[in-house]
């Protein structure tokens, strides 16, 4: 059916940075024409909000229940690596989100993950590996956009064989390569950023700075950033300078990973709000929002422009970004705050193999010594390896709440082995315990407790249930249910934003300070980013890339 209409008042013009009025035409999805001309409307629209990097399966949803949440605040297109589900369940997975994400208007631009498993087998258990074969023939597809973030740092500076093969495939395809190499600097960025090939920019986008020192020597080296403000990963703070300093076309706007209890009040507009807020140019930062990311990544999203689809947003103004109206490819898709977009059925898929813990499994032998400590940065995923003085009982090794060293337990989800132990400050529980299986990038089974008989409640809760998030404080249990995949809900999104809002205020009762203690947890097997983290196969140092020992020397 062919629809017909115009949209009449002030528009966004990213290209010459300006306001303009008039009436915009539409036709059967794409926009005909813009006549500038005077209007009594005082209507605002503006091209709709892009998240620079995301990966869905963090807001624990599948993509068509994230769309469901996200367009309302005039979210019209993402870049998702689909690198969290590729983990447990390789192409499989992969493809399981593309045809899931062919249920929503909203435009998911899928890359392929470069790095399945993130380390190697050696290293951590993952459930699947997507081996750079299946990158190639992932790259040959017009739905696979671009080369996700390839995380392997190490690799790309030893010119590991595979690693490199991936990338020539990327370049070989004429597709955008992005980057993941938190802290790096110097020299060792601009080797990374090369990537073999010298004085070129082969990987040309990086979400991972945490200091405003790193970002500007990745922009010399000719990259673009994106700005980071997710559930746990904060960056914004750090980098909003950088809007000072070079052209909105180097910058973009991304959240990485946001869970459902922050995704449903806001998105990429609650960083435009911010920006502004600071005193930055709105149109500079409507730019980095919008156009940046479209370009780099060559995504098929309008802009405002003749010939564009007719994608665009409706706001309030330019200031709180409150957004009114959402229009994808000409059709109202959001409005108020109400997603006019329906629930779709929700298709089951897993891989999850582990039977329950006991007691015995996670007892640590010692005597009080001093050990190696994770130290929990609040609004980071990078950690401290920190050091602490371990407490014994009856000759095991115990949490402290009076030191807040509290024990940190790694279960192999996919095949029978024993729990790593570890020990982790920060987290500043009193009582209970928290799990997850949602655990990046492997998503083994990862908790940190003040006892060891609620950490074994936890973790069984969530082997009964084949995946979730849950709770355990003597008696007391709770859990979300994460079936598909382990790390996805098959429920409205809206009910798992309220029940992970339930389970996020419990935990902080608890005494967790933690904006967001179980994005922090599921954090702390990731190996990839440093200083020290735990896998399933023991504490690890990401500073050397080597296992480390529990005790110091």
């Amino acid at each position: 059916m062919t629809t017909s209409f115009v949209l009449e008042g002030r528009f966004v013009d990213v290209f010459e940075q300006r306001i303009k009025v008039g009436k915009l035409r539409i036709d059967n999805g794409k926009i005909l024409a813009f006549e500038e001309c005077g209007s009594s409307s005082s209507a605002l629209y503006m091209p709709g909000f892009v998240d620079a990097h995301i990966h869905v399966e963090s807001s624990l949803l599948v993509p068509t229940e994230f769309a469901r949440l996200a367009l309302p605040h005039g979210t019209i297109a993402t870049v998702s690596d689909p690198h969290e589900i590729g983990n447990v369940l390789g192409v499989k997975g992969v493809l399981y989100m593309l045809k899931n994400a062919e249920n929503t208007p909203l435009k998911i631009y899928f890359g392929a993950p470069s790095c399945v498993p993130a380390t190697s087998a050696a290293l951590e258990t993952a459930g699947a590996e997507i081996s750079s074969e299946e990158i190639a023939q992932l790259l040959d597809r017009d739905d696979i956009g671009y080369l996700a973030e390839v995380m392997n740092f190490p690799g790309v500076l030893n010119a590991d064989k595979a690693v490199m093969s991936k990338i020539q495939a990327a370049l070989h395809r004429n597709k955008p390569i992005d980057g993941h190499f938190p802290g790096g600097r110097g020299e060792d960025a601009k080797r990374y950023i090369e990537a073999g090939y010298p004085e070129q920019t082969t990987i040309s986008t990086d979400h991972e700075c945490f200091s405003l020192e790193e970002a500007i020597d990745k922009l010399e080296y000719g990259m673009k950033i994106s700005i980071r403000e997710g559930s746990a990963a904060r960056n914004l703070e750090a980098l909003h300078p950088l809007f000072e300093k070079v052209s909105a076309d180097r910058l973009m706007l991304c959240s990485d990973d946001r869970h459902p209890d922050t995704l449903i009040k806001g998105h990429i507009n609650e960083l435009a709000r911010r920006l502004v807020q600071k005193g930055y140019d709105p149109l500079k930062v409507i730019t980095s929002a919008t156009r940046t990311a479209v370009e780099h990544y060559r995504l098929n999203v309008g802009l405002l422009r003749p010939g564009d689809p007719a994608d665009c947003i409706k706001v309030r103004d330019l200031e709180s970004f409150h957004v009114e109206e959402t229009y994808i490819d000409g059709k109202l898709v959001a409005r108020d705050g109400t997603c006019l977009v329906p629930s779709s059925p929700i298709e089951i898929v897993n891989n999850f193999s582990c039977s329950p813990i006991a007691l015995g499994d996670i007892e640590q032998n010692g005597e009080s010594t001093s050990i190696r400590v994770i130290d929990v940065l609040d609004g980071e995923i990078v950690t401290r390896s920190g050091e602490g003085v371990v407490t014994s009982h009856g000759g095991k090794l115990v949490s402290d709440t009076t030191t807040d060293i509290l024990k940190l337990v790694v279960v192999n989800r996919y095949t029978a082995s024993p729990p790593a132990i570890a020990f982790v400050r920060g987290f500043q529980l009193k009582h209970g315990a928290l799990a997850s299986s949602v655990g990046h990038d492997c998503h083994n089974i990862i908790a940190v407790g003040v006892s060891d008989k609620d950490i074994v409640a936890a973790v069984n809760e969530i082997v009964e249930k084949k995946g979730g998030l849950s709770i355990a404080d003597g008696e007391n249990r709770q859990i979300l249910p994460l079936p598909v995949a382990g790390i996805m809900s098959d429920l409205p999104g809206e009910e798992v934003a309220e029940l992970y809002t339930a389970l996020d205020e419990n935990a902080k009762k608890l005494g967790s300070p933690l904006r967001a203690p179980y994005m922090s947890l599921s954090f702390l097997a990731l190996l990839v980013i440093p200083e020290l983290k735990l896998s399933d196969k023991g504490l690890f140092d990401g500073r050397t890339f080597q296992f480390t020992s529990l005790e110091l020397k």
